[in-house]
């Protein structure tokens, strides 16, 4: 899993790539079988999103702890290698998940 994670987020264009195909996925799955307009799957989508991400962010962190690599300035707390990309990869299966399912609920509870 974390090989594949790895690969997908090789570039910032790649992992762009990969973001945009969940969300259109996504989207298009919410507009076709739960029949939300475009607008408001995008927006579910994005609150969702943002909301996972800072549940993702904290995850697997490690703190610089090399006195050659800390610059002045630098927060004693900072991640040595942050994976942002990887995690932005994360946060969208794991959104796409969470979205598909509140939408579900959403129409069960007639909302």
């Amino acid at each position: 899993m974390s090989a594949i994670l790895q690969t997908l987020a090789a570039s910032t264009l790649r992992t762009l790539a990969v973001m945009v195909v969940v969300l259109a996925a996504v989207v298009v799955l919410a507009v076709g079988l739960f029949k939300l307009t475009v607008f408001g799957a995008l927006a579910l989508y994005f609150v969702v999103w943002w909301t996972l991400l800072f549940v993702i962010l904290p995850l697997r962190n490690q703190v610089e702890t090399d006195p050659e690599r800390i610059v002045p300035g630098q927060d004693p707390g900072a991640p040595a290698a942050p994976r942002l990309r990887e995690k932005a990869i994360l946060t969208s299966v794991l959104a796409s998940v969470v979205f598909l399912v509140a939408v579900q609920v959403f129409e069960l509870a007639g909302l």
